[in-house]
C-alpha cells in the first residue's frame, strides 16, 4: 500500500466556544525588533487567530515568535524583523477565548493501548528501532517525489568513508533536498575527498598519519585560496564525498559558522542571523527533517520547524522530524527545547546513514 500520510483533522469552528470567541486583539509594535506587552508568543503546532470573524491559519509558523497581522493574512515574525507600527496579535491564552487558538491534536495517532502503566514507553537506548527505520525508509521514498527532505549534519558524519558513501548516495538518488550544517561537517568531509583523512585519521582505517592534524587545516587554506568549494572541487579534481555530491547535483547547502571555526572556508555564514535566515528558507519548505550529531545545529533546526506545512493547494500536512545521536542528553535536549513533535532515534550516526540508504533499496 505504501506511504500515507496522516490526515489533517482541522479544529471545529462551529463549536459554542470557537464561534462566539472575539476577535483577537492587534497592538501596533511600538519600535523596530520589540513586541507590545503581553504578545502571543507562538508555538509548533496549527494556530488560528479570529480577525473580523473569520479564523486565519498562521502558514508558516515557528515556535517563540510573534503573529503579525498585515491586513490579508497572519505573517509569523521574530522579534528582530518586527517593525514599529505593526499590528501583532496580544493575548496569552491558547483555547480561542482571546481570538487565539492553538491546535495540538491535528493529526490524530493511532489509539494507545489500553493499559495505563506499561513498560518501555519512552525512547531510549534500549528501545528497538526496527520499526522506526522501516517507516523512514517508506517516508523517503514519498518524500522523494513529494516533499522537502532537510539534512542536518554534524562533522561525526564525515568521519567513516562508508557513511560518506552512503550519503552521497541518497544525495545522488534524490533523497537530500538541502543541508544544514557547520563549518566542520564540510571541512572534515572535503579532507576526506582531499586527503583522504577526517582530522589526520584515515577517514576507512582511522589510524593517524604522520603530521595529519595539519591536514583539516591544508584543506581550508587550499579551499580559501579557490576562492570557493566549487572552484576547489573542480581545480583538485574532488570526484567523492558529501559535499562534492551536493555540488555535483546542486543541492543546496547553509554552512553556519560559530565562535570556534577554523578557517573558515568562503562558503561560511560569519553572521549568525543570515545563518539563521538562510537556514530558516529551507525549513519553511521542508516536509521531512533528519538531524543527526550535532546539538547546537539540531536545537537551532528544531526551534524554526513547526508540527504542520500549509501546501500550494491549501492542503495541511504534518512535518515529520528525527533526532539522530548516539547520546540520550543530546536527542533529549532537542524535546527540552520545544521540539515535541521530534522522533528520536539513539545510534551512531554513521551507520545509521548506512543503514538509512541500504533500506531505501530494500
Amino acid at each position: 500500500m505504501g506511504f500515507q500520510l496522516r490526515k489533517y483533522v482541522a479544529p471545529d469552528f462551529s463549536c459554542e466556544a470557537l464561534r462566539s470567541a472575539p476577535d483577537a486583539r492587534l497592538v501596533p509594535a511600538p519600535m523596530d525588533g520589540v513586541a507590545p506587552q503581553n504578545y502571543h508568543g507562538t508555538t509548533i503546532f496549527p494556530e488560528y487567530f479570529k480577525i473580523d470573524g473569520k479564523w486565519l491559519l498562521a502558514k508558516e509558523s515557528r515556535m517563540d515568535c510573534v503573529a503579525v497581522y498585515d491586513g490579508q493574512s497572519i505573517q509569523v515574525r521574530e522579534f528582530r524583523n518586527v517593525r514599529r507600527g505593526e499590528l501583532v496579535v496580544v493575548g496569552r491564552t491558547e483555547d480561542g477565548s482571546e481570538g487565539v487558538y492553538v491546535h495540538p491534536d491535528g493529526f490524530p495517532a493511532a489509539e494507545r493501548g489500553e493499559d495505563i502503566f506499561a513498560f518501555r514507553q519512552g525512547r531510549s537506548r534500549e528501545t528497538a528501532f526496527s520499526r522506526d527505520y522501516d517507516e523512514l525508509y517508506e517516508l523517503l521514498k514519498y518524500e522523494r517525489e513529494h516533499g522537502y527532505v532537510v539534512w542536518v549534519m554534524g562533522p561525526a558524519c564525515a568521519f567513516d568513508s562508508d557513511s560518506r558513501q552512503a550519503f552521497a548516495g541518497l544525495v545522488e538518488e534524490g533523497y537530500v533536498h538541502a543541508l544544514l550544517a557547520g563549518n566542520a561537517l564540510a571541512t572534515h568531509d572535503l579532507e576526506g575527498a582531499y586527503l583522504g583523512t577526517a582530522l589526520g585519521q584515515d577517514i576507512y582505517t582511522q589510524k593517524s598519519r604522520k603530521l595529519g592534524h595539519y591536514n583539516h587545516l591544508d584543506t581550508l587554506n587550499r579551499i580559501r585560496g579557490c576562492g570557493s568549494i566549487r572552484r576547489f572541487i573542480e581545480e583538485e579534481h574532488i570526484d567523492n564525498g558529501i559535499i562534492y555530491s551536493c555540488v555535483k547535483n546542486d543541492v543546496p547547502f547553509v554552512l553556519a559558522g560559530s565562535i570556534r571555526d577554523d578557517g573558515p572556508m568562503p562558503e561560511i555564514y560569519a553572521d549568525v542571523y543570515a545563518a539563521q535566515n538562510a537556514m530558516r528558507d529551507h525549513v519553511r519548505r521542508a516536509t521531512t527533517v533528519i538531524c543527526m550529531a550535532s546539538t547546537l545545529h539540531s536545537i537551532a533546526t528544531g526551534n524554526m520547524t513547526p508540527s504542520f506545512r500549509v501546501l500550494e493547494d491549501g492542503t495541511v500536512r504534518q512535518v515529520y522530524m528525527y533526532s539522530v545521536d548516539i547520546s540520550e542528553f543530546a536527542v533529549n535536549k532537542l524535546g527540552d527545547r520545544g521540539s515535541l513533535s521530534a522522533k528520536s532515534i539513539l545510534t551512531n550516526a554513521q551507520d545509521f546513514v548506512v543503514n538509512v540508504y541500504k533500506g531505501v533499496h530494500r
